[in-house]
């Protein structure tokens, strides 16, 4: 295997991926998008995602080749990099000397009956949307919306999803208010996750029949124009004085209570 390395990061190669890296306007345009490390990267390749190109380090070669074998044999380019290069282009303090670009999946789904959905409303924080489609997967949720969120590839937002979001069915809005109409005229109950005392409690709350599920912003919740599109609103009761939870938290109170 190979081997001409690349030291420069002015090099144009090396450029590309530090703006995918850094910018979501360059991961939309492109539609390609930034998986950092050995984990990372094999559950792209294994979850069927596109490798574009691989950038490695020798280092990385002899340390974890069973472990990337078949990320550099499925990529349409591999390059080797230099260890000053890596930490350049990585987002983390410790790279492991790995690196793909790889191709955002089709972001789509056929909404059935019975199945259970989250939509996201407004999330902005990527920690929290990684460890929200963690917990989907996790807990077998049939598919998750995203309206005005940060983006999914994000490469913190990958990092909290463990590679769920390449698993995951995921599909993107810019009309949640429709899109919920569209859900009941299909027949799917739609609720508003609110913080409401005259909302449904959600251990209260049958949901074998399927439904879709809104979670609203961290600061501000639910939007008033989605929370009046969906059929009915549901709260999580708590106790002591505790007022609020942060999106993932309530995210995985829900999903629990729609799956168990």
């Amino acid at each position: 295997m190979r081997k001409d390395i690349i030291t420069a990061k002015s090099n144009p190669k090396i450029k590309e991926l530090k703006e995918l890296t850094n910018k979501s306007a360059a991961r939309r345009s492109s539609g390609l998008f930034v998986c950092d490390g050995v984990r990372l990267c094999n559950d792209a390749a294994k979850s069927g995602i596109k490798i574009e190109a691989a950038f490695v380090t020798e280092k990385c070669t002899e340390k974890y080749f069973s472990e990337i074998e078949g990320v550099l044999s499925s990529a349409q380019k591999v390059y080797f990099v230099s260890d000053s290069v890596m930490s350049f282009v990585s987002d983390t303090v410790s790279p492991q000397g790995i690196i793909c670009a790889a191709h955002a999946k089709t972001k789509s789904f056929i909404p059935q009956k019975r199945k259970k959905y989250i939509a996201l409303d407004r999330v902005q924080n990527p920690d929290n949307l990684g460890a929200i489609i963690r917990t989907a997967e996790a807990l077998g949720i049939d598919g998750l919306i995203f309206s005005g969120c940060c983006d999914i590839y994000n490469p913190k937002a990958l990092r909290a999803s463990m590679g769920s979001v390449f698993r995951m069915p995921v599909a993107v809005s810019d009309n949640l208010p429709k899109l919920t109409e569209d859900y009941k005229k299909a027949g799917i109950r739609t609720f508003a996750s609110v913080a409401s005392g005259d909302a449904l409690d959600i251990s209260k709350t049958d949901f074998s029949g399927g439904a879709l599920v809104v979670i609203g912003n961290e600061g501000n919740g639910v939007s008033d124009e989605v929370r009046k599109a969906c059929g009915e609103k549901l709260t999580i009761v708590m106790r002591g004085r505790a007022e609020s939870l942060n999106a993932a938290q309530a995210s995985s109170i829900i999903m629990w209570e729609m799956t168990k």
